[in-house]
């Protein structure tokens, strides 16, 4: 991949370098009746790459959609640049510059490849061209008129990263980013998330795959049944790797 920048950006494209972009604070969610987050707290500091860890139904995508204000019933605070957003709908927070990648990627089965790329609206200045795009997914602009149907799961995961590039957002949220992908393509992704954090990009990952995890990742929080239960940087990953276990049960 060639070394010339992506985009004219600062050194972070979400805040103040290294100051605290994303402060969430007593964070409790519920699925109708059921309870599923009790009291998540975590920062995330402006230019980093943060991992959510945990087995699952442990409360990590939760965790995204209840910052992205897709979980109808939640209390807490999330402050994003100091603002809390808590009650804020989310096409507003996507306006923010907010944007969530769902594990299930999202993509249109009867669109193809350039349509969902322009489907979703641009929502703040910065976004990458589509030249941009091609340049870190070269395989994408192989497959323009391919549907979506058409696609490999690992040319699916590429669309779905793609298109919320496009749309100027400069927090990302990438929910299981590697999952059921080939370890080529999990390899690229990884190179593909050093990139974007080397761009200014801000990005909150949730992942059961720390392996994966420990070759992107700047810190790490551990969730377990609805709440933080430890956290640690990257360099305190080796000295950890034993509670990781018994935290992932692997």
């Amino acid at each position: 991949m060639p070394e010339t920048a992506i985009a004219e950006a600062p050194a972070t494209r979400g805040g103040s370098t290294g100051g605290t972009i994303l402060e969430v604070r007593n964070l409790e969610a519920w699925y109708g009746e059921s309870h599923i987050l009790h009291g998540i707290n975590f920062d995330v500091r402006a230019g980093e790459v943060v991992t959510l860890l945990g087995r699952n139904g442990a409360g990590k995508t939760t965790t995204l959609k209840s910052v992205m204000g897709i979980i109808g019933k939640r209390t807490g605070s999330v402050k994003f640049n100091n603002q809390d957003i808590i009650r804020t709908s989310s096409d507003k927070i996507a306006r923010m510059g907010i944007a969530f990648c769902p594990e299930e990627r999202g993509i249109f089965a009867s669109l193809d490849v350039r349509e969902n790329l322009l489907l979703p609206p641009t929502v703040r200045a910065g976004g990458l061209s589509l030249d941009q795009i091609f340049e870190l997914f070269p395989n994408l602009k192989e497959r323009l008129g391919s549907q979506g149907t058409k696609l490999s799961g690992g040319e699916q995961q590429m669309l779905a990263i793609a298109r919320i590039l496009r749309t100027g957002a400069s927090f990302l949220m990438l929910d299981e980013p590697t999952e059921g992908l080939a370890p080529v393509i999990i390899q690229q992704i990884g190179h593909t998330i050093a990139r974007l954090k080397k761009e200014g990009f801000t990005i909150l990952l949730v992942e059961q795959n720390f392996r994966f995890a420990s070759t992107v990742a700047d810190r790490y929080y551990v969730v377990e049944h609805g709440k933080i239960i430890d956290g640690f940087s990257n360099s305190e990953l080796a000295a950890n790797m034993d509670k990781l276990h018994t935290y992932l049960g692997v």
